[in-house]
């Protein structure tokens, strides 16, 4: 039975196997595959079981469906090929061993003749590019030390205001202004009886 298995970091491994005819992809919960990205869509894309091929749709997402980098609208997606739904990358896994390279010309015998190159070759993609999103929680977990200089860097520190000390001392002053004020007014009203 053939498997969708995600690549991206923090997902890698994930799998859904496509055990009934259609299945939607999607950020949201009423998909039948729910991939929790921001860039795949609410209802991303459907894939379709027709016999022995497997049918993917985009269904308008934001981001687009891709297959080996090339956006689609309406795609069959084989063995060995890369789908992409926004940024999150899959595969497909049919359960079949992968075959062997094709055995090496016995020594003595004609080589076979080279077919002639395409007039313009496509770029072919060498690996998967990951894209980081942050930290992981086991990057949190094992690390449990603050990189060098995370205390004494100068642009966190603590800025030194003197307006906030300037307003302090001159609300002191005036308080103390008003308090003695107040003292001297009651003592002349105490000496005026």
């Amino acid at each position: 039975m053939a498997k969708l298995v995600i690549l991206n970091q923090g997902m890698t491994g994930r799998t859904f196997e496509l055990s009934v005819e259609r299945t939607t992809v999607g950020r949201v919960e009423d998909n039948t595959f729910q991939i929790g990205d921001a860039s795949v869509s609410s209802h991303h894309a459907e894939v379709i079981l027709q016999g022995p091929e497997i049918l993917v749709k985009d269904l308008n997402s934001t981001n687009g469906s891709f297959i080996n980098g090339e956006k689609i609208s309406e795609a069959i997606l084989k063995p060995g090929q890369i789908l992409r739904f926004g940024q999150v990358e899959l595969k497909i896994d049919d359960g079949l061993p992968v075959s062997a390279p094709p055995p090496a010309p016995a020594p003595g015998a004609a080589a076979p003749t080279p077919a002639p190159a395409a007039a313009n070759p496509k770029k072919q993609v060498e690996g998967t590019m990951v894209i980081p999103r942050g930290v992981s929680l086991n990057d949190l977990e094992q690390s449990g030390v603050r990189p060098a200089g995370f205390d004494t860097n100068a642009s966190f520190s603590k800025k030194s205001n003197k307006v906030n000390k300037y307003f302090i001392i001159g609300g002191i002053a005036i308080g103390l202004v008003i308090l003695v004020l107040i003292l001297v007014l009651i003592k002349q009203a105490g000496a005026a009886r």
